[in-house]
């Protein structure tokens, strides 16, 4: 008799603002066949009228959206479900909230120079983040460590390079 297959993969893909999370986790969704999920959708309005204010969230603001994230995660786990959610998770305490004890989650780091993250911001359209908001992103970035198992990619390759670098390396785990 065969081991089991494996459980269907969850997937955070983080990153700042304008590094391409929401375009590359939907592609890696769809590879995947599993649901696709932005954090910003789990944002209060206040949060998003802060942001669209300029003013950068703190960590008091931002508990109820992970808290949320992290309830989206584990519902997935309950239904035996894959899923793949874009999130900035830019410090390990609020990775430490939505990943925590849940090994079987991967993290895929989405790692880009300021230049090319700021540029794309400048360019993208009808989004609550304004680009005056990337040196916050950037201030509050920890990036993950090797005891988190990140999967870090460049964000100036293509979101298709990108989604099937991610896959590669979940298939080396699937094979481990």
């Amino acid at each position: 008799m065969g081991k089991p297959p494996p459980a269907p993969p969850i997937v955070i893909v983080m990153g700042v603002a304008g590094a391409g999370k929401s375009t590359v986790g939907a592609a890696l969704a769809r590879h995947l066949g599993c649901a696709f999920a932005d954090a910003d959708e789990f944002h209060p309005p206040a949060n998003i009228a802060k942001m669209r204010a300029g003013t950068p969230l703190d960590d008091a603001d931002r508990q109820c959206w992970l808290a949320a994230i992290a309830a989206r995660i584990d519902s997935w786990r309950a239904a035996g479900q894959g899923g793949v959610i874009a999130c900035s998770a830019l410090k390990r305490a609020y990775r430490d909230i939505i990943i925590g004890a849940r090994a079987e989650l991967r993290l895929a780091y989405l790692r880009g120079a300021p230049a090319l993250i700021r540029d794309r911001l400048q360019r993208r359209r009808h989004h609550f983040m304004p680009a005056s908001l990337l040196d916050s992103q950037f201030a509050t970035l920890e990036e993950p460590g090797v005891e988190e198992r990140p999967i870090v990619v460049d964000a100036a390759k293509s979101a298709t390079e990108l989604a099937a670098e991610i896959l590669a390396a979940l298939d080396g785990d699937q094979r481990q």
